[in-house]
């Protein structure tokens, strides 16, 4: 019996209003996974069962069929031990049962948790429950509230009715603390009407400053509400507080928080009225407060961390699907001064042939030797692109590989400067180990600055993504968390983009649907012993290859020249019969049907056993077979004259590319070592709310200079500049237009500190 039966049908419900599926499609869905499907697999292949759902919807229902099926766990565990406590009433199993939030469910679980000695529990110890209970009830007896405590008063323990009174407040205290129905309205009101608000820890005297570069300057003395801060700023103060700069608190006015919690907890006028008013106070300062702003955070710091990975998965997801420049020979340049500038040469698969080191560079500044090794290599393997990283001396040797190709009259050749970050990282990984054992680290990293420009999916795949730099505060967020969203990322683009089975690496295979890092490497190790693969029905016979796995993988996977034409498309093998019936009636073979796609459009749908959006995603297919999703290749043009950020001056107009994108602006590189800022007021003529509107990882700008800071090492630059006005514009004269924006620099420096 599939497993989405546990989960009860307005738990169902629920998650078809949240995501806006049908019932039928939901549940479908959650079969598949039950099954075992994966979400690539399911969002390309099984269309007609879940009625069309997209990747992200089906994302979408994993996540919150993940969340429903602990929530229904958590509630079995609380059911038995309130249950054990002999406690578990009709009324609160109800409750209990139909909760879809785990914050109210441990609300209600509160109560009965196992807790330490308190001043309740002692209150309990000495008897006064009745009397709480008696002022919780605020039900008329025709005693009077100080005859009934007087009765409690029993010499050393309750010397009085009023210490009989303060237990007994004790213990309501504790009640509304622990009361669902007062958590729920007073968390809401601090989330919706508080403010989070941090201030500088002052420095210890005869210690050094906490924060000498002054990074948190803005945030010594802070306030923002709660509902309206975003990620990147809260994500700074937590920083700020874990380096011991800050301290932050969330502030509600405490005369609200009172009232809210006395909305609830009178219900009739009395002489309990006063002391019921007492233990309120006593209930929120004391416990409700502090417990209250702990949630608050948490909740804060769970909404900033998901917004922050949401900026990483779009950065790394248009990373990775940035334009390959194809199937070409390259030669590769890792740049460096003393140490020199170290060459590697790969062909158009990507495989290794030879390395070299040049020194164009001081001290040696071996400009002759150099364009002699660069002139023997480039025609010994055919070379069509050099590829240089952008680090330390990238945009001095490029501006020298460029002078060598004109030298030499090589037009045909053309000179591109690859981002190198986590190229260091990968050159000293295992993956790099395993794939060059004798070869020394920085000729690795030259390898894969090469392998990059020609298929940047294909060898960031290698690299763990944070090394990568497209984060914001990634090293703030809860790392298991990153992890797991990156890694569908990651998925999710290798499976859209497909897999050459002949030439991927095993840390590219283990990104294909059904396919695990231990099934990569044996696909890997059966290749190197029998040789490529002529036909995917080949991938079967190697060990661990079961037919699950393979439904799930043979659709992502192409063979090139093997023996179906159809093994080099996404059509998935369960659907070769239809494609065959296809060329079958039009009297064609299938090469032909694949070689001519002017012939896709005399296909006769009717008679063919497929489904209409699985037919419908035969025949896109079909008209471009084995298309690649990803833009065509372009590479930034650098000035020549522009090479270090002292070189730069306001008004300057120049070329670039996005690096990182983060919500308050983006990173654009221009080619002087130091990415500079587009904040997100200036990336646009209109408005815009996130820079994600307007701007991608990878993505070609052009961008005006408005300041550079060496010494701070601060680039300023606007896209907007360069954009016609939208609609009329009043705006400020020209004098205060840059008074605005040298404001709006300096507003950006704590951005900058706190990258």
């Amino acid at each position: 019996m599939p497993e989405f039966k546990s989960l009860a049908p307005e738990v169902l419900l629920h998650i078809c209003k949240e995501l806006n599926v049908s019932m039928k499609s939901l549940m479908a869905t959650i079969e598949l996974l039950d099954e075992g499907g994966t979400v690539p697999f399911i969002a390309r292949y099984r269309k007609e069962v879940t009625n069309n759902l997209d990747e992200v919807q089906i994302r979408a229902i994993e996540d919150r069929l993940s969340y429903f099926r602990d929530l229904a766990d958590r509630k079995e565990t609380i059911l038995a031990s309130i249950g054990e406590q002999g406690k578990l009433t009709d009324e609160l199993r109800d409750r209990i049962q139909n909760t879809l939030e785990k914050s109210e469910l441990e609300d209600l679980y509160l109560p009965y948790r196992p807790k330490r000695r308190t001043k309740a529990t002692i209150a309990r110890e000495k008897g006064l429950e009745p009397l709480a209970l008696y002022l919780w009830n605020q039900e008329e007896t025709g005693t009077p509230l100080a005859d009934f405590a007087a009765t409690f008063v029993n010499g050393t323990e309750v010397p009085d009715a009023s210490a009989a009174l303060e237990g007994a407040r004790h213990i309501v205290a504790e009640m509304i603390s622990e009361d669902a129905d007062c958590r729920k309205p007073l968390r809401q009101a601090m989330f919706d009407e508080g403010s989070v608000v941090s201030r500088q820890i002052a420095d210890t005297e005869g210690q050094p400053p906490k924060d000498p570069q002054e990074k948190f300057k803005m945030y010594y003395d802070y306030r923002e509400p709660v509902s309206k801060i975003p990620s990147h700023r809260m994500l700074a103060i937590r920083r700020g507080e874990n380096e011991g700069v800050l301290y932050f608190q969330i502030e509600l006015l405490p005369e609200r928080a009172l009232y809210i919690l006395q909305q609830k907890v009178h219900k009739a006028q009395g002489d309990w009225t006063p002391q019921l008013d007492l233990a309120i106070e006593d209930a929120y300062k004391r416990l409700l407060s502090s417990s209250i702003q702990t949630e608050i955070r948490m909740e804060l710091k769970q909404r900033s961390e998901l917004e922050a990975i949401k900026v990483f998965r779009e950065n790394l997801e248009n990373l990775l699907l940035a334009p390959p420049a194809g199937q070409l020979a390259v030669l590769a340049i890792d740049p460096g001064i003393r140490t020199g500038c170290k060459i590697a040469v790969v062909d158009e698969t990507g495989k290794f042939l030879e390395h070299a080191v040049i020194y164009p560079h001081e001290p040696k500044m071996d400009l002759i030797g150099s364009a002699r090794t660069l002139k023997t290599l480039v025609a010994k393997y055919n070379v069509r692109a050099i590829a240089v990283g952008n680090g330390t001396a990238g945009r001095e040797t490029e501006a020298l590989v460029r002078q060598f190709l004109k030298d030499e009259k090589l037009d045909k050749v053309f000179s591109v400067s690859v981002n190198e970050s986590g190229a260091s990282v990968y050159s000293a990984s295992d993956i790099a180990r395993q794939e060059f054992p004798d070869l020394d680290l920085t000729i690795r990293g030259a390898i894969s600055i090469a392998r990059r420009l020609q298929d940047p999916l294909a060898e960031l795949v290698k690299i763990d993504p944070k090394s990568i730099g497209v984060g914001q505060y990634q090293h703030d967020v809860d790392q298991t968390q990153l992890h797991q969203s990156l890694e569908t990322v990651i998925e999710s683009c290798v499976n859209r983009v497909g897999v050459d089975l002949n030439t991927a690496s095993w840390a590219l295979l283990r990104y294909v649907a059904g396919i695990n890092e231990r099934t990569a490497i044996k696909i890997v190790d059966f290749r190197n012993q029998n040789g490529k693969f002529q036909s995917r029905q080949q991938l079967l016979e190697v060990p661990g290859v079961g037919p699950k796995t393979f439904e799930q993988a043979a659709g992502f996977l192409r063979i090139r020249g093997g023996v179906n034409p159809l093994d080099c498309t996404a059509v998935h093998p369960e659907s070769y019969a239809v494609v065959e019936k296809m060329a079958g009636n039009l009297g064609v073979s299938l090469e032909n049907l694949i070689r001519e796609p002017a012939l896709v459009d005399k296909v006769d749908k009717k008679g063919l056993e497929a489904g209409t959006f699985t037919l419908h995603d035969i025949l896109e297919e079909l008209k471009k077979p084995g298309r690649d999703p990803r833009e065509k290749f372009v590479a930034p043009s650098f000035r020549d004259d522009v090479k270090e950020i002292t070189d730069l001056k306001p008004g300057m107009v120049l070329e670039g590319a996005v690096t990182n994108v983060t919500k308050f602006g983006a990173f654009v590189d221009i080619g002087v070592h130091q990415d500079g800022l587009v904040h997100v007021s200036e990336l646009s003529a209109k408005f815009i709310k996130d820079p994600s509107e307007a701007v991608k990882v990878g993505q070609i700008v052009k961008v005006q200079v408005l300041s550079a800071d060496p010494k701070a090492k601060r680039i300023a630059l606007s896209i907007k500049a360069l954009q016609a006005p939208v609609g009329r514009q009043s705006g400020p004269p020209p004098q205060r237009q840059q008074q605005s924006i040298e404001s709006k620099l300096s507003a950006l420096n704590d951005r900058w500190r706190t990258r």
